[in-house]
């Protein structure tokens, strides 16, 4: 009976090492995604993700309506190339809450965005990955953008 039980302990301590592992390169996934946006290295950022992905903003207009813009992944590479480099921009990620079901993943990254030094926006992004060849990929991103209620 020690066995089975001594078996069943280490069983489950190696599934929750495991994920906890995986949790570390989701991260590290993340972390070389906007080391690659901040360099403007639309090769690097290409890699990450798993084919032309879809983005979508969740923001709030001038009216108080919630809208939704949606933009390709090609097209938003072209948009972080074309940034004139003598402009400086930072997304600072504030936490990630990580969550692992075998080759899924979802990132909750809480963020500020500024642009020249300045604050632009704050809001959460919510990536979706998958792990392909034990790599892992952006398969969807989704933000919130707002300029109240920002912790800075």
């Amino acid at each position: 009976m020690k066995k089975l039980l001594l078996l069943i302990m280490f069983c489950c301590s190696f599934g929750v090492q495991a994920q906890d592992t995986d949790s570390e390169a989701v991260k590290a996934t993340i972390v070389n995604f906007f080391d690659a946006f901040h360099k403007q290295d639309t090769t690097a950022l290409k890699t990450m993700a798993k084919g032309d992905i879809k983005l979508q903003s969740i923001s709030v207009n001038k009216e108080g309506k919630s809208v939704l813009h949606e933009s390709e992944y090609g097209q938003f590479l072209k948009n972080i190339a074309s940034i004139p480099k003598d402009n400086t921009f930072e997304e600072k990620l504030l936490s990630f809450n990580i969550q692992v079901d075998g080759n899924m993943a979802n990132a909750w990254t809480p963020y500020e965005f500024w642009y020249n030094g300045n604050f632009s926006h704050c809001g959460v992004n919510s990536f979706q990955l998958m792990k392909e060849d034990d790599v892992w990929k952006i398969i969807y991103l989704v933000d919130t953008r707002r300029r109240e209620e920002c912790k800075k």
